[in-house]
């Protein structure tokens, strides 16, 4: 219990010490014990009971005051433990004196300034010393405030106010400060404060002390009472205040006057001689005549004193006049300041604006704030902190960082975090640092961090803050020299254990100097704390990097001054109906995937037009400001391409016209043709009509941006209907999957936001680099852009030229704009001679010259390579300072800077970089230094791998290691043959053998990186049949990865290789039994390893963590296809066709090598391959099962499963192609027949007949339902597929198999959609039939799925048809559908979405099925272009495709659609292909759709 009241006082901060207690605070610990009634506390309280007299009470006098004898023990017992306890305790710093600090500045109320607890005011109690500087008084008042003590204090004050009135000198009297011999003199105390107008009033009331021709003068020179915040020793806030008076007796008013004062019993005398109208002596000798005398306040009317107050009289004339010119004399003292221009150089490195600062990044370090700060906050939200340091413990609670969110986005983080546990850029990516301001909470407060007391926090938490300095000031982190750190000393920094002076000191030593430090505090005694204690810490003099002559407000206004008009601004966002919504700054940068594009962009502003047109025609990306100036008086206008009015005309609105919430068009480009211009020109000239933004990084996270597309589509405009939409560019993306994936997760976040959806909401504008340089027909959903200029365009550049040929000089560094005006495919001269000229004295000694040559290669095989510009500085020695004018990174690469272009990139943080300015430009670079001065691929490849220097912590580091592997690893996959990237191709056919070299080194360079040894092992394997070498690479990728199926597949690879070479080595026949075993010792080791693939395939796509790789599968089955191969060539099986049979029996299980053994006539001579057969078995006879099993397997993904579009995969075919080969090869061993003869043979036996059938249907793969369904799309011929109908038929009448049943249905379904006509196909009523029958059936859980399928496919309700099967079950078999899908793909299903194989139709039976080919056959475009429309549903709007389908009604419910059908009361669950059509639709509401069937179930489309 005892330990309880301890623990509860410091809980409730009752002071450490009981005789410090008030009344109060002894009640409010009372009430805390256990086992004692509220009661007690109250007695305590009525019998003012505080803490000295607590330390007295015995049980007897507990008994007294009427608390009985069991309460009282344990109040006494619980005081003793507290009183024992600490005696017991060493002294801690929180009862420690402090250290020394000022007091508040005198005669000011809106100063930040705050005591904190237990430090000691560093000036003594004074007399009158110049009149101006005021004396002090101090008063500890520690004790709760009740009447009478607050009458006390009145007192003191009036006594104290007097006494300097009388001396003529200034003076502050000081409630809650200690002083001797019970504390430390000036020792911070406080005071609890629960009413202030109180002690106002009651003072206003004490004026009546003074004598009454002076009240007036005495209520002018007593000023109102202060109350200054006491802060614990952590910094946090507490109840207490240190309440102070100021007294000033202006010379005006006081003159040579004195002033006699009355205490209490004056007052009372007074009362009782109006009564009596008598005065008596009591009441004379009660008059006062205060003076101050040293520390304290004299009374010189005391008796004895007479002598020394006549002759104090008699002086008072000279102290009004030595105060009055005391008064002139400070009133003299005009402040001049330079230090409002010393800020505008300082804050911007010397450019004297912010637009063009020197520097890139602002770091923010500060401690507590007041709330009068808040209003001066404008200049902090403009320099955007990329990290804010804030020691302030109740930040977040109502300080600082509460606040500056209310204006800006914030991430709020604890120093832990910064430290490094793996990669920087990695840490800088998850703390969004060069996104977000970073706001580090250094001294607690957030998390349940607790703060820490000043003498504490360097063992606490100063190592943690030194990491997130050392990470900030790492050159791969900020730019070098190029980040400002700003101290804001918002309250005054008097201690020297002050965490900001350690925070100062790391600054100073990590930074190696002030140059990029800035101290901004707002008065000059806080700059000479400040300015003493970094002194004496570091030993420099820090007052030229200092700010104090201005106060905050003064700092505000002078850095916003330094912004542009344009900066400035508000900024537009259009709201519909030619209105506009302010985009508030904070929303803007909460959209930080995003880069917005404002209806007035760029007006007002101040940029020079000049440069950034430069830089435009030299080669640099298109900005808005270029649009801007194009569009004001007296210039040409931006050229417009021809495609520019079709995308406006006629792309756009339609897009507009669909009800899909996002859609997407492609706008496809040659690199250099000015694609991105056009796109970015597009989105200029409607950023009027939708709200327009580019995405800034390709690699954001999907969810993240789509959120915040989201965001900027709702702005301001929730309710409002129908909203402006969003138009998004999105550019550089190298894989349309991804742009679908994109289009898929803002498709999903419009219907999280229950967005409607009968208009596109969202517009994405792909701009996307083409494989091919050829010109394709533009059309709605793709438009291209490639090299050659039309006659119009030519026109349009020629009269563009001759403008800027009068604007501007050196026009013959203008090659972005040249290059393309001279039609670069058609005249290459003009390139050539450019590279030739500038690289005339390129010498590969030179530093520049070698970093030109990385960058070329690197721009040529990857498009949007960069070296950042700290990278450049450190590696050409360009020194930069933290100044403006140094000099620029171009101008170190000497004569080659004409093809140098800065550029900013979003990587993993944010950083500025170089670039070669045009593609063609690098490429004929590359070129010129391969023929001209005889650098080759490989050497500048070697250069870039084994170059340390450029991998030094720099920023971009991770971007240009990301760059380098881009190139070694990236295979073209638009090539048929591309075994490794162009630049290993190229290097291998430039100078062959040093390709081996190159990825040496670059496996020194990636360690350990798995796709890099990966790259060893297949380079080895394929290209050097080095297979050992090749395992010992393929190990060390898997060991790396060891969940990874790519890195097994990779090993697997490695042993199927090897055994495909020996085969192909190995001419002699038959072959011998020693290489045999090999050849099967190696073919099971590549099974083994295959399957482990396949295991590890499945868990990667159950788990989603990628698609499912088919590798595993595909190599199986291809290195089945090798051993069929080696048997061939084996005595045992290749002696004839009867040899050939038993070959296909053994494999396939039915054969047993025994019994081969047995009757093989030449069995001595075949003993030893028996021997080898025998060792083998296990995996032989297994063989074709297994084959079989991964073909069907295969089969079933891709028919069923498509991208997530919904569609076939094209890039699949290669695949696709393999898979086909190798089943021919199978098909040749274990499906031989005579298709022709089988079915002209009516005396065969039946047996044989139905064996041959059945092998005939298996080589067609006609003996699976994917196998059926995938003719569909793979153009089978008419007769063929006849065929196959007469032998499933002829199957199906001899004891068929359920799954040969279902197969039947299949195959007459597929036929009547290749041949409606076909004398072959069952009547639509007995297929019916046939399909109610096998409901009936027990069902194998292998073919539950093909029969749940097509039963809901067939049995689908229409109009005027009989129904022979209830299809009151329908309902049943959707749920059993989407049940199995979900058993049975589960794993393979990830990142894949069902494909849509049937629409349903108008007419009826066979002919309501329409399949997609049929659908394609009516849109006649392209794979991509059709995709696209799929995905945008613009293919609904086709008219022959609606004439076609049956679009049916139904209810939204949930997330789900009931269908209305022709049956009554039957209705049936659909899913919407896109949720975002439900968007909007209120519950129950009627809709109207087509439906789609697929493996998944039904599925919704273009829902209105």
């Amino acid at each position: 219990m005892a330990h309880k009241g301890k623990m509860k006082s410091q809980d409730e901060d009752l002071p450490p010490d009981i005789k410090d207690w008030s009344k109060h605070q002894v009640r409010e610990w009372a009430l805390k014990l256990d086992n004692v009634d509220d009661g007690v506390a109250e007695i305590l309280l009525q019998q003012d009971i505080n803490g000295p007299s607590l330390l007295l009470l015995d049980t007897e006098d507990f008994k007294t005051i009427g608390v009985t004898f069991g309460p009282a023990k344990l109040i006494i017992h619980a005081r003793d433990e507290i009183v024992k306890l600490k005696k017991e305790e060493p002294t801690s710093s929180t009862n420690l004196p402090g250290g020394p600090c000022k007091p508040y500045p005198f005669c000011r109320y809106d100063d930040t300034y705050r005591y904190m607890e237990s430090d000691f005011l560093d000036i003594t109690e004074s007399g009158a010393s110049d009149s101006i500087e005021p004396c002090h008084e101090y008063k500890a008042f520690n004790n709760a405030i009740d009447e009478s003590t607050m009458t006390r204090l009145t007192e003191e004050v009036i006594r104290f106010a007097a006494a300097c009135m009388n001396s003529c000198t200034n003076g502050t009297i000081h409630f809650g400060i200690g002083d001797e011999p019970n504390f430390t003199h000036g020792q911070v105390l406080g005071v609890v404060v629960k009413n202030r107008e109180a002690y106002a009033d009651k003072l206003n009331s004490a004026i009546d002390y003074f004598e009454y021709k002076h009240k007036q003068t005495a209520r002018s020179c007593i000023k109102p009472p202060r109350f200054v915040g006491v802060l614990n020793k952590n910094e946090t806030s507490s109840d207490k205040w240190v309440i102070e008076v100021d007294i000033v007796p202006d010379a005006t008013m006081c003159e040579e006057n004195i002033y006699h004062t009355f205490n209490m019993d004056t007052k009372k005398a007074k009362k009782k001689a109006k009564v009596k109208e008598t005065a008596t002596a009591e009441t004379r000798s009660s008059k006062q005549f205060f003076v101050r005398d040293g520390g304290s306040s004299r009374d010189l009317l005391a008796p004895t004193r007479f002598v020394e107050y006549n002759q104090f009289i008699a002086g008072q004339a000279q102290r009004a006049e030595l105060r009055k010119q005391a008064e002139e004399k400070h009133l003299n003292v005009i402040k001049s300041s330079t230090q409002g221009s010393r800020l505008s150089q300082m804050i911007t490195g010397g450019s004297s604006s912010l637009d063009k600062s020197h520097f890139e990044r602002y770091v923010i370090v500060t401690n507590k704030s007041h709330p009068i700060h808040f209003e001066s906050l404008g200049f902090l939200e403009e320099l955007n902190p990329i990290a804010v340091l804030d020691f302030d413990p109740e930040s977040a609670k109502d300080g600082l960082q509460c606040h500056f969110e209310q204006l800006s986005t914030v991430n709020v983080h604890l120093p832990e975090q910064y430290k490094i546990t793996e990669g920087v850029e990695d840490i800088a990516n998850k703390l969004k640092l060069t996104r977000t301001t970073s706001w580090v909470f250094c001294n607690g407060g957030i998390q349940g961090e607790a703060p820490s007391d000043i003498d504490e926090w360097l063992m606490d938490k100063g190592s943690s803050v030194r990491d997130v300095i050392s990470f900030l000031c790492r050159k791969d982190v900020l730019p070098n020299k190029r980040f400002l750190v700003i101290f804001l000393l918002w309250s005054t920094v008097s201690k020297k254990m002050d965490p900001l002076v350690e925070t100062f000191s790391t600054f100073w030593q990590e930074l190696r100097g002030t140059e990029q430090i800035l101290c901004i505090c707002d008065n000059e005694k806080a700059f000479t704390s400040w300015k003493n204690l970094v002194d004496a810490r570091c030993g420099i003099d820090i007052a030229r990097r200092c700010i104090y002559e201005l106060s905050f407000t003064e700092v505000n206004g002078t850095v916003l001054s330094l912004l542009s008009k344009n900066r400035r601004s508000s900024r537009f966002l259009p709201c519909g109906g030619g209105s506009k919504v302010l985009l508030e700054k904070k929303v803007e940068r909460d959209l930080k995937t995003l880069e917005v594009l404002c209806e007035n962009q760029c007006e007002g502003g101040n940029e020079d037009k000049m440069v950034i047109e430069e830089n435009f025609y030299k080669g640099g990306q298109v900005s808005w400001w270029n649009f801007y100036f194009s569009e004001q008086p007296g210039s040409t206008p931006f050229i417009k391409r021809d495609t520019f009015d079709f995308i406006m005309n006629t792309v756009i609105p339609d897009l507009c016209s669909l009800s899909k919430a996002c859609v997407l068009f492609n706008l496809m480009h040659v690199p250099g043709c000015g694609g991105t211009t056009l796109a970015m020109h597009t989105l200029w000239a409607l950023r009027h009509k939708f709200r327009c933004a580019v995405l800034r990084d390709t690699n954001a996270d999907f969810p993240e941006v789509a959120d915040q597309v989201v965001k900027l589509l709702m702005y301001d405009h929730e309710e409002q209907l129908p909203r402006v939409p969003v138009l998004l560019m999105i550019d550089h993306f190298d894989d349309k999957e991804k742009v679908f994936d994109l289009q898929r997760a803002i498709d999903e976040e419009c219907t999280k936001k229950n967005i409607q959806s009968k208009s596109a909401q969202v517009i994405l504008l792909n701009c996307m680099t083409s494989e091919s340089s050829e010109q394709t027909n533009q059309t709605e959903e793709t438009v291209f852009i490639g090299n050659n200029l039309s006659e119009t365009e030519q026109k349009l550049f020629e009269e563009k030229l001759r403008d800027i040929e009068k604007k501007h000089k050196d026009t013959d560094t203008f090659y972005g704009f040249m290059i393309l005006k001279n039609n670069p495919s058609l005249n290459p001269e003009y390139v050539q001679g450019v590279a030739r000229k500038t690289l005339k004295s390129f010498n590969m000694n030179q530093k520049h010259a070698q970093l030109l040559a990385v960058l070329v290669l690197l721009n040529v095989y990857c498009k949007r390579a960069s070296l950042s510009v700290s990278l450049c500085e450190e590696f050409l020695g360009l020194q930069p300072k933290p100044v403006c004018g140094t000099i620029k990174v171009e101008e170190g690469f000497g004569k080659f800077s004409t093809f140098i272009a800065t550029c900013s990139v979003e990587g993993k943080v944010v950083f500025k970089a170089v670039k070669i300015i045009h593609s063609r430009i690098a490429s004929q670079c590359l070129q010129e230094l391969t023929t001209t001065h005889n650098v080759n691929k490989a050497e500048i490849t070697d250069l870039l791998l084994t170059t340390d220097q450029l991998y030094e912590s720099t920023q971009g580091k991770d971007k240009l290691l990301q760059d380098v592997r881009y190139i070694l690893v990236k295979r073209d996959y638009s090539e048929e043959e591309s075994k490794f990237s162009p630049l290993i191709q190229h290097i291998a056919s430039e100078t062959p053998g040093l390709e081996e070299m190159v990825l040496q080194n670059a496996s020194k360079r990636f360690a350990k990186d798995a796709v890099v040894s990966q790259l060893l092992a297949r380079y080895y394997y394929l290209k050097k049949m080095d297979f050992s070498e090749a395992q010992v690479w393929a190990l060390r990728a898997r060991d790396l990865y060891k969940d990874s199926s790519y890195f097994a597949d990779t090993l697997a690879q490695v042993i199927k290789h090897e055994l495909k070479n020996a085969i192909a080595n190995y001419k002699e026949e038959p072959v011998s039994p020693e290489k045999f075993e090999l050849f099967l010792k190696l073919a099971q080791s590549a099974i083994e390893a295959f399957k482990e693939t396949q295991n590890l395939a499945k868990k990667e796509s159950s788990q989603g963590v990628c698609s499912f790789n088919t590798a595993g599968c595909l190599g199986e089955i291809q290195v089945g296809v090798l051993v069929i191969k080696v048997l061939e060539k084996t005595p045992v099986f290749s002696h004839d066709n009867v040899r050939h049979d038993i070959m296909s029996g053994v494999l396939s299980g039915v054969v047993k090598l025994q019994a081969v053994e047995r009757n093989d006539k030449r069995y001595n001579k075949h003993t030893q391959y028996y021997k080898i057969l025998k060792q083998f078995e296990d995996v032989l006879c297994i063989l074709r099962y297994r084959m079989k099993m991964n073909f069907d397997f295969l089969d079933t993904f891709s028919v069923n499963l498509g991208s997530t579009s919904g569609l076939k995969d094209s890039r699949d075919q290669r695949f696709l192609n393999e898979l086909f080969r190798c089943f021919n090869e199978y098909a040749k061993l274990f499906c031989k027949t005579d298709s022709a003869d089988l079915l002209r043979n009516k005396t065969m036996n039946n047996m044989l007949k139905l064996h041959e059938a059945r092998q005939y249907l298996e080589r067609q793969k006609a003996d699976t339902y994917s196998g059926i369904l995938n003719f569909l799309s793979n153009d089978i011929s008419p007769e063929i597929m006849k065929k196959i109908a007469k032998l499933s038929a002829f199957v199906c009448a001899h004891q068929p198999t359920v799954k040969e049943k279902i197969n039947f249905i299949y195959v007459n379904v597929v036929l009547s959609c290749i041949k409606l006509a076909s004398p072959h196909i069952k009547p639509y009523q007995n297929l019916i039939h046939l399909l109610g029958q096998l409901l009936c059936e027990q069902i194998p859980l292998s073919e539950n799925l093909p029969l749940q399928f097509i039963a809901v496919v067939l049995l689908w309700p229409q109009q005027h048809w009989p129904q022979m099967v209830p299809s009151k079950s329908l309902g049943r078999h959707i749920s059993q559908m989407k049940t199995l899908y979900h058993k049975v793909m589960k794993e393979v299903y990830n990142a894949k979405r069902p494909i849509v194989h049937f629409i349903l139709g108008k007419k009826q039976g066979y002919e309501r099925l329409v399949h997609l080919g049929e659908i394609k056959r009516c849109i006649r475009a392209g794979q991509e272009d059709f995709t696209l429309m799929w995905e945008n549903g613009k293919i609904w709007k086709e008219k022959k495709v609606e004439e076609h389908l049956c679009r049916v009604t139904g209810q939204v419910k949930n997330k789900l659609i009931l269908a209305d059908t022709c049956i009554p009361g039957l209705k049936l669950e659909i899913t919407p292909m896109f949720q975002s059509q439900l968007s909007g639709h209120a519950q129950e509401s009627q809709v109207s759709f087509f439906i789609g069937f697929s493996i998944k179930g039904p599925i919704a489309l273009d829902i209105k």
